[in-house]
């Protein structure tokens, strides 16, 4: 781990999807505050988020949550270090509301300004749940809109390994359970309805692989599985237990996940295997890749729920490290919807 002469302070910001949040860490790997404001409830209204109305709420948000952060940590603004911020991937109206407050801040500190890619963010979770994890080691990003198997190499260095060819886990997990009338967000709601009843093998729905490319991921043809079970009883005159069609679902994802992170840990020789992203607080996920690491020998990690949905502290974590390998983003910095992990 890279050695201190002093604490850094690291205030974050995140808007990237429909949180708003802002944090402060200490040294990458102490949360002193962290602050999130969801939209959840907004956004269940229209069955999913709506990017115009996320983006309007983050401005009437941002300054009350890094206000609030602030004063949570018990700091005063001119004590921080540096500014982290979320620059992408995600909405580019959200993604610009946090770039634009991070900037106005650092300039009017006179602080430096650390753009963050998200994703590397959620990776850095690991750091706070676990201070004495050290990189290399495999990560497996699960989240709404990405399915990644990671190689951590060192302190803001990645290899994707592996990478979805269509639907990311989370989106399936929406779909479905939006055909399902659970509602939005799908990911919590089906992992509720499944931890209270349904068989997860009372329909085999299918565990898809990409010829040539043994680490990447799809989901676009088991939603359509789901989908055409759901029309077939339909015409047929068949009550559908949503519980066993939810059961069912969850573990053809998990099945695949699993299976691609333990092979991937496996072939590239690490004993250490990290969830990230906020599908990797579904329970089944977490049980199923804990089982699967024990017989393989493998150390496994997962932050806590609060720590795989959208928040500033993942965000300030990964701001730490990339400040302290002198990253620093100038006025220029732009929000990128569509950035790649490792792109600068």
């Amino acid at each position: 781990m890279l050695q201190e002469e002093k604490d850094i302070l690291i205030l974050a910001i995140e808007s990237s999807c429909d949180e708003t949040a802002a944090a402060v860490v200490r040294n990458g790997r102490e949360i002193l505050s962290n602050v999130i404001a969801s939209q959840i409830d907004l956004h269940t209204l229209y069955g999913g988020v709506v990017p115009e109305i996320a983006s309007r709420k983050h401005i009437e948000k941002i300054n009350q949550v890094i206000d609030q952060a602030v004063r949570q940590a018990g700091v005063a603004l001119r004590e921080v270090d540096a500014i982290a911020v979320t620059y992408g991937p995600g909405l580019v109206g959200a993604l610009l509301v946090g770039v634009s407050a991070a900037k106005a801040l650092a300039f009017a500190l006179d602080k430096p300004l650390v753009g963050v890619h998200h994703i590397e963010g959620h990776i850095c979770a690991n750091y706070l749940q676990y201070p004495e994890l050290e990189p290399p080691f495999m990560s497996l990003v699960v989240s709404g809109g990405h399915s990644h198997l990671v190689i951590v190499r060192d302190y803001g260095e990645y290899e994707v390994i592996g990478r979805t060819r269509d639907d990311a886990a989370g989106e399936a997990f929406d779909k479905v359970a939006r055909a399902i009338g659970l509602g939005y967000p799908g990911g919590p709601k089906i992992d509720k309805l499944v931890a209270k009843e349904g068989n997860p093998d009372a329909i085999v729905f299918p565990r898809a692989s990409v010829g040539g490319s043994v680490y990447d991921f799809s989901f676009s043809g088991l939603k359509s599985a789901v989908l055409n079970y759901l029309n077939e009883c339909k015409m047929k005159g068949i009550e559908v237990n949503r519980a066993d069609v939810a059961a069912s679902f969850q573990k053809a994802v998990t099945d695949v996940l699993v299976a691609h992170g333990i092979q991937g840990a496996r072939d590239y020789g690490f004993h250490k295997l990290a969830l990230a992203g906020g599908v990797a607080s579904n329970t089944a996920l977490r049980r199923a890749m804990r089982e699967a690491c024990e017989k393989e020998g493998i150390e496994f990690y997962y932050p806590a729920p609060v720590l795989c949905t959208d928040n500033a502290a993942m965000i300030g974590s990964a701001g730490y490290y990339e400040y302290r390998k002198g990253v620093r983003s100038g006025w220029d910095l732009n929000a990128v919807p569509n950035l790649k992990l490792g792109e600068r």
